[in-house]
């Protein structure tokens, strides 16, 4: 009985292995990478274990060609080549011991030997077919070896000459038929490597240009998952398999980068401006306290600063928290309620409208997970298109919004008519609970569209009797109108050119 065989070229420890497996749960995008090309070739998904390998180990130990199944002479070429590429030396520098780095270049270089295969550019569909056969012929001797294995097993428990006799007469028939069988493989295993060594040289430029282009890419992975993540609003210290999702939709998505970017323009101003305007509480002061409190220090404390001797003792004193301090008393800061965001995702706002909407959306998001507020978006287009609602946050804490959420929201784009009123009785539910004056709706949108006026009228009278506010951002980078918008909302504002009053009155009103 012949050992098994591995289905892959290096070899891999119980840590790369578990690594790996951790990305693959982790990341989406390389899952699907490993389903579809394991779709295309056999062992696709074991050749992606050695390309992390490649870019995680620090010692490569490649196995001897008799150990690994023959439908996977492929990958070894691939690897040869690779392992000889001038580029890979630096990829390494970046990516040797670090899973996110080494995951994102897996994802990267693994994509692109995915489209190069697709294109049979390096391998005939021919060949394809040939890998195929060749692990169907493994699988059936696979099954060979286990049958005679549990014939072994039957004749030590024979007992009479006669069925000892007859099961002999067929392990040997067995031992015949997989020792042809075995033969064919090697056979045709030869003639399919010899064919893959012929085009070695043809393939050699291309697979160099692809990682170079990969390792190119690999250095600027950090970075842009970094300024990504600050800029929606995602949380930095993540998996590394959540850095490598956000780092390959923002580079395959030039959308979201655009998106991303003018988020963090719109975060930046509204945090500015909300601190500017909202940093300091009304209060009275009604007493001198004990504390460490810099900003409320009496006068008579700083001027102790100039004399060396006292300048220890308000040391000492701060660190024990004794200097004297004014003491305020604020009101007490009630929640707001949830905060629903009507995001306008028909035809009409395809192009400039979506990106502007939706980084509004999200810059939306980020000011309601500093207020301890519940966040939810529904986005909308005709009547008979079905609503994507997402709750993001929750009451009572400061939270990060959650990445595949957020890619939900940015990346969702139905298209089609538009219609108001579903979506606004929609959040007008997402109300329903709220007590009277607390929860705010935000309706985005470039305008354009009508309602029914005893709709309006119902809405209207519903808006008076709950004490909430609508309030309307107009994209109006394109064709856009005004008046549904102002006959629905308390308030109406445009986003055109973003300027300072543009963002006073989205983001400081809300």
């Amino acid at each position: 009985m012949s050992l098994r065989r591995a289905d892959h070229w290096i070899e891999i420890d119980s840590y790369d292995r578990a690594a790996f497996t951790a990305l693959l749960d982790d990341t989406p995008s390389l899952r699907r990478l490993a389903e579809t090309g394991a779709r295309l070739l056999p062992h696709f998904d074991s050749f992606l274990l050695d390309l992390f390998a490649v870019f995680f180990k620090l010692n490569l130990l490649l196995r001897e060609p008799e150990q690994v199944v023959p439908s996977a002479a492929f990958f070894r070429f691939l690897l040869d080549q690779i392992l000889a590429s001038p580029g890979l030396s630096g990829a390494r520098r970046h990516t040797a011991l670090d899973e996110a780095r080494a995951g994102a270049a897996t994802l990267l270089l693994g994509e692109r030997l995915l489209d190069l295969l697709k294109a049979e550019r390096i391998l005939t569909r021919g060949e394809m077919l040939d890998a195929w056969n060749l692990q169907r012929q493994g699988d059936e001797i696979a099954e060979r070896a286990a049958d005679e294995d549990t014939l072994a097993d039957l004749l030590a428990q024979a007992r009479p000459p006669q069925s000892e006799r007859r099961l002999g007469a067929l392990g040997k028939r067995l031992e015949r038929e997989n020792a042809a069988a075995q033969r064919h493989l090697e056979h045709h295993a030869a003639r399919f490597v010899k064919r893959l060594r012929d085009g070695t040289a043809r393939d050699a430029p291309r697979l160099a240009a692809e990682l170079e282009r990969s390792a190119a890419e690999i250095q600027a992975f950090d970075d842009n998952a970094e300024e990504g993540s600050l800029a929606l609003g995602l949380p930095t210290g993540g998996s590394a398999g959540m850095k490598i999702e956000l780092g390959h939709r923002l580079a395959r998505n030039p959308k979201l980068r655009r998106m991303a970017d003018l988020v963090g323009r719109m975060r930046q101003t509204a945090r500015a401006l909300r601190r500017k305007t909202y940093e300091r509480a009304d209060g009275e002061v009604y007493a001198i306290d004990a504390g460490d409190e810099l900003s409320r220090i009496l006068p008579s404390e700083l001027a102790a600063l100039r004399h060396p001797a006292l300048r220890r003792d308000f040391q000492r004193r701060l660190i024990d928290r004794k200097l004297l301090v004014y003491a305020l008393r604020e009101r007490e800061q009630k929640g707001r309620g949830p905060l629903v965001v009507c995001l306008d995702c028909s035809s009409s706002m395809a192009g400039d409208k979506e990106i502007w909407s939706k980084a509004v959306a999200l810059t939306l998001l980020d000011i309601a997970g500093r207020q301890r507020r519940c966040f939810r978006s529904i986005a909308f287009a005709a009547a008979d298109t079905p609503l994507q609602v997402l709750e993001m946050g929750g009451r009572g804490r400061a939270q990060r919004a959650d990445i595949a959420k957020v890619f939900d929201l940015a990346e969702h784009f139905p298209g089609g008519g538009t219609d108001f009123q579903k979506p606004l009785d929609a959040a007008l539910e997402c109300l329903g609970g709220t007590a009277r004056g607390r929860g705010d709706i935000v309706l985005i949108t470039d305008g354009e569209c009508r309602v029914e006026p005893a709709w309006l009228e119902r809405f209207q009278a519903e808006k008076k009797r709950r004490g909430f506010a609508l309030f309307s951002v107009l994209i109006d980078v394109g064709p856009s109108s005004v008046q549904v918008l102002t006959e629905l909302s308390d308030r109406v504002t445009s986003v055109h050119q973003l300027t300072t009053e543009a963002s006073q009155e989205i983001f400081l009103r809300i």
